[in-house]
């Protein structure tokens, strides 16, 4: 199946008065997964508000996000120790998983037979040092068949908006692009997904595509595309609903959150 960004669904809750407003992944929502994409309504001040209204007496996790492939359990990122780190695994059954973007991707990922639950931070450092292939060890750790295994990537910028130099292009594509790809591609598919450096140099692009090359890395690793969802809501185009760092240079961020059950 080739690429494909989708719909994600809208749906609004109110607390004390005050409007929030988030975006559910279909996968994640039809195996019953407790989940939100959040747009700039959302704040930290807001978190266990928002928490409680998923999960009642939950603990909410929050790692210092630091471009890393660094993962943790929920229980090192609790409320008041903020551990550096870039990925959030809940080890036990009442965590709730926050992440917090501004661009990057939010990537949940959920194990419908476990029903483990994980999050990830990820842009194009996290994507060179192959956080993705990180998270997904933890998983094997975990006993996870592929078969089972679920992922959702939130709203994020979009390849039209991600623009860099040509030696930044071209270490992205050298790190997070390697040559050992185990997906036989046909050539329009490899087109489509600019797997070949000299079709960017060809065409004189200097675009970064995020959501696609996280597909790549997951693919790689034998997840399902059946069990892949990606948004196609675009964090610099949508002003008036997301904050975007590469847009206006904000430190204002919004929360994603996935919450653990059994």
């Amino acid at each position: 199946m080739p690429y494909k960004e989708i719909y994600f669904s809208k749906a609004e809750i109110f607390i004390q008065h005050k409007k929030f407003e988030y975006y559910s992944s279909p996968v994640l929502s039809q195996n019953n997964f407790k989940h939100a994409f959040f747009t700039k309504s959302s704040s930290e001040k807001f978190l266990q508000l928002l928490g409680n209204h998923f999960n009642e007496n939950y603990t909410n996790c929050v790692s210092n996000q630091i471009h890393s492939n660094v993962i943790v359990f929920g229980s090192h990122s609790e409320e008041g120790i903020k551990t550096d780190a870039d990925g959030l695994v809940n080890n036990k059954c009442n965590q709730n998983l926050w992440v917090y973007t501004a661009d990057c991707m939010p990537i949940f990922f959920a194990d419908k037979r476990t029903r483990n639950v994980a999050t990830l931070h990820c842009g194009r450092k996290g994507l060179e040092k192959k956080i993705i292939k990180n998270m997904v060890k933890i998983f094997d750790n975990f006993g996870t068949y592929r078969d089972d295994l679920l992922v959702a990537i939130g709203p994020a910028i979009s390849k039209e908006h991600y623009l860099v130099d040509k030696v930044t292009l071209k270490e992205f594509y050298r790190k997070a692009e390697n040559k050992n790809i185990t997906v036989n591609w046909t050539k329009t598919e490899s087109d489509l997904c600019f797997s070949d450096l000299n079709h960017f140099k060809e065409q004189n692009l200097n675009h970064i595509d995020l959501k696609k090359s996280a597909y790549r890395q997951l693919l790689n690793e034998n997840i399902l595309n059946t069990n892949i969802d990606i948004s196609n809501l675009c964090t610099y185009k949508l002003k008036n609903e997301f904050n975007s760092w590469r847009r206006s240079k904000t430190i204002s961020r919004q929360w994603n959150c996935i919450c653990s059950q059994r």
